[in-house]
């Protein structure tokens, strides 16, 4: 999604670190990623690389943007996605259940840096805790998911990655994320729910986020073009359960899925799209129509 160029923003939720990172130490909920999901397809406990970084200093800086910037640069981008969000969901999170909504943090970083849930870090990909209820992203993890895993790429498609993860905030605030559905795996299991209403739930952001306005009352954000939105298509595709399988040469083994199939991500997604917050229940749905 284009960005107008005379629109400014400033989150106040969204911050910069720099520097070497350190860890915080602290065993959060971790099922919620969004990022490298080959180290859970091929068995390996991802938990495991939540442990110390090295020692360090982080400084930080809290992002102040324009829409021209944002059309330009990620960081920027990231905070203009992150200011449409937070006036989408202020509307939007009565209707999934949240009772008081709150915004959460958005942390950039790059390399590594220390959350409530252990190191966060590009080998991890984004994600939210629960904890600090904090997303944690590594920009350089959008050109891995065009070099790595076929992506188209293109703005919308990084911001749709911000509305992921802003969805498991909603999951948290909501009640709906719970560790009995994030130990459940399998194609209809808890995990694959979760990832699956993550989608709608950035779906119905991205029909809704050309409605955010600026202190001036500026129109943020132009709404999706078909080309953005097949990008982003192509984005949810390229880290569904199968297609990474596929990628390692392994032969899918659905009794392992944690976030859905291509397909499952597309539907999802545009369900969101198309239909809004209300439509977004995965849990509701049979095994046989996920």
């Amino acid at each position: 999604m284009t960005f107008n160029e005379g629109s400014q923003f400033d989150s106040g939720n969204v911050r910069k670190r720099t520097g070497r990172g350190a860890a915080i130490g602290g065993g959060g909920l971790v099922a919620v990623l969004l990022g490298l999901l080959s180290t859970q397809l091929l068995g390996v406990d991802i938990t495991q690389m939540f442990g110390a970084a090295p020692g360090g200093q982080q400084e930080e800086e809290n992002l102040v943007c324009t829409g021209a910037e944002a059309n330009q640069n990620r960081d920027c981008r990231i905070e203009g996605a992150a200011v449409t969000l937070e006036q989408f969901w202020a509307k939007e999170a009565q209707k999934v259940g949240v009772r008081e909504y709150r915004d959460p943090g958005v942390v950039i970083y790059s390399g590594q840096t220390g959350s409530a849930c252990g190191t966060a870090s590009n080998a991890i990909g984004p994600f939210y805790c629960p904890p600090d209820t904090g997303i944690y992203m590594d920009t350089d993890f959008f050109d891995i998911l065009v070099e790595r895993f076929g992506a188209e790429g293109g703005p919308l498609a990084e911001m749709y990655v911000v509305a992921h993860e802003w969805g498991h905030h909603i999951q948290n605030l909501s009640g709906t994320l719970t560790p009995d559905k994030q130990q459940d795996a399998g194609p209809a299991g808890g995990l694959v729910r979760l990832e699956l209403q993550a989608d709608c739930y950035a779906g119905a952001w991205m029909r809704g986020a050309s409605e955010a306005t600026d202190a001036n009352g500026n129109q943020i954000m132009k709404p999706p073009t078909r080309q953005e939105i097949e990008s982003t298509i192509s984005a949810a595709q390229s880290i569904g359960d199968d297609t990474i399988m596929e990628q390692q040469g392994m032969e899918v083994q659905p009794e392992k899925f944690t976030h859905g199939t291509s397909k499952q991500r597309t539907t999802w997604l545009m369900r969101g799209y198309e239909g809004g917050v209300e439509q977004c229940d995965s849990f509701s749905v049979p095994a046989n129509q996920l």
